[in-house]
């Protein structure tokens, strides 16, 4: 796929203009294409809750958001930060549906950004009994999870 190809290499151009020195690879996954950037400079990436990171992402999707279209989607990780951070957001989600089911009680997780609600709303789908909706008109919303009557 040469999309993935230009992808990664405007990845890789970027983290050496910002003078990191790191390794990109790129490994297809069923959430989509995923860029990892591995080595001893992500911790600029990864600091103060991974914002350096978000906005690669966000410079990544902006660029190539027309040869993408909506269903293609790609992930910028950095020494696994983004997937240890999904499972952490799949396992919460997970657990606030076992709460509302148990309570009865609709269940906040937020703000979110779209990516974040997106797992969420993924893992939620897979969740017997519960159900998940966004609410909010700015950029980052709230996830609201409620069992399903």
């Amino acid at each position: 796929m040469p999309l993935t190809t230009d992808i990664a290499d405007f990845v890789q151009k970027v983290i050496t203009a910002m003078g990191l020195t790191l390794t990109t690879s790129v490994e297809e996954s069923p959430e989509g294409t995923r860029i990892n950037l591995v080595g001893d400079d992500g911790g600029v990436l990864i600091r103060r809750g991974g914002e350096a990171l978000q906005a690669l992402q966000h410079v990544v999707a902006t660029t190539f958001r027309k040869q993408l279209g909506e269903d293609n989607r790609i992930i910028i990780d950095c020494n696994g930060f983004r997937r240890d951070k999904d499972a952490e957001i799949r396992q919460m989600a997970k657990h606030m549906a076992g709460k509302a089911r148990s309570s009865g009680m609709p269940q906040e997780m937020g703000p979110l950004n779209p990516y974040e609600r997106r797992i969420v709303h993924l893992a939620i789908s897979e969740e017997p009994g519960a159900s998940s909706e966004s609410i909010g008109d700015a950029f980052m919303k709230t996830v609201i999870i409620s069992a399903q009557k």
